[in-house]
């Protein structure tokens, strides 16, 4: 019996991951669940799942929390300690997918107890990648990659054969905005950009796949997951959303990984790894489908996959401190204060000023993280692009 904590239990990808352990009561139990603030949903999962102990992350909705699971034995907890406690708890397979910064101590909490990691948390590697695989090489932990990209590489390097690897390809939708001029996304409404054409996923991933800065972030996670320099990793657009990754080999062989865009098949992969575990996604059929399409990303259009490239390379703290500026700048967007295109405007003000600096610890991440958002606070009051 493998024991289970979710993070971020009431998210989409949390909830896809319960779906899946519900049909495997007999491999899985489940330790711990932590959620944001969905009170009745987190009630309703820990009871379904006979979970040991049940976190709300927001300390105001303890007494709630508590009182919907009054007489089942569920254990209750709340606060970013309690958050951290539950991570740190031992469980065989974690999966970190609190999103945000905020998700970053208990994923580390996670890593540090040795066990299987499944991470669907991309901020944990791009803002605070070496503090994380310091912990993983530390503590013997296993890194398992949810995002679709990301395991669709991971399966592709199946055989171990590293040394052989000329490059790899990240896949990007294009959003619902790929054949749109620049005109027309500047005058997108947060409806719009929420209307993604292929996957059904949270607010602010669907504007980052909007804007693309979503593959930027991959392709940040992807170097430090795999090793790889920037000009290793190539983004090519595929509206079908088949093809999840390719592996380049250097005998001139390519390995992509295909399947219909569900996430409970990567999902699904972590939790079995490294066998296979059967799931409900609908079967990928080529017959039916009949074609496959790629373009190349439009930089103009797109300049976060730039930015996100800008800020491989700088290393240090510069993709802390522009995912930082993105998690603002987004929300001031669905918030109407800002523009679509000023996104990556303020992604770029910030990281132009604080893309320098250091970020080798985990209290040096916070730390820039939280002056990178209030920089970018400060540049969305003012509406128009920042001055350079």
């Amino acid at each position: 019996m493998t024991t289970v904590t979710v993070l971020g239990s009431t998210g989409s990808v949390g909830t896809q991951t319960l779906d899946l352990l519900a049909g495997q009561r007999e491999r899985f139990s489940v330790r711990a669940l932590v959620g944001g603030r969905n009170v009745a949903l987190l009630a309703e999962q820990a009871r379904a799942m006979g979970a040991r102990l049940a976190v709300i992350a927001e300390p105001s909705l303890h007494a709630a929390l508590a009182e919907a699971l009054s007489g089942s034995g569920i254990e209750t907890a709340s606060g970013p300690e309690a958050v951290v406690a539950a991570a740190d708890a031992g469980a065989d397979w974690t999966m970190a997918a609190i999103g945000g910064a905020v998700g970053l101590p208990a994923t580390l909490a996670a890593i540090r107890g040795g066990g299987a990691v499944a991470l669907a948390n991309k901020e944990a590697l791009v803002c605070a990648g070496d503090v994380m695989l310091r912990a993983v090489a530390a503590h013997g932990a296993t890194l398992l990659p949810v995002d679709s990209e990301h395991n669709a590489i991971f399966q592709a390097m199946a055989d171990g054969n590293r040394d052989a690897i000329e490059s790899i390809t990240l896949t990007a939708s294009g959003g619902p905005f790929r054949t749109a001029s620049i005109e027309e996304m500047a005058r997108a409404t947060p409806e719009a950009a929420l209307r993604h054409p292929v996957w059904s996923m949270g607010a602010k991933i669907s504007i980052d796949s909007a804007t693309m800065m979503n593959k930027g972030l991959e392709l940040i996670e992807a170097a430090r997951l795999f090793g790889l320099a920037s000009e290793a990793i190539a983004v090519l657009v595929h509206p079908q959303s088949v093809i999840h990754g390719m592996v380049h080999y250097r005998d001139g062989s390519v390995l992509a990984q295909l399947g219909s865009p569900d996430m409970r098949v990567p999902i699904a992969h972590t939790l079995a790894w490294p066998g296979r575990l059967a799931t409900p996604a609908r079967r990928l059929d080529l017959a039916a489908l009949g074609r496959l399409e790629f373009e190349a990303p439009d930089p103009v259009r797109f300049p976060a996959l730039l930015l996100a490239r800008q800020a491989l390379e700088a290393g240090g703290g510069a993709p802390c401190a522009l995912n930082a500026a993105n998690e603002v700048a987004v929300a001031a967007f669905l918030d109407r204060r800002l523009g679509f295109l000023d996104i990556a405007a303020i992604a770029d003000h910030v990281l132009q000023r604080l893309g320098g600096e250091p970020a080798d610890t985990l209290e040096a991440v916070l730390d820039l993280d939280a002056r990178a958002r209030a920089l970018a606070e400060h540049a969305c009051a003012a509406r128009d692009r920042p001055a350079a």
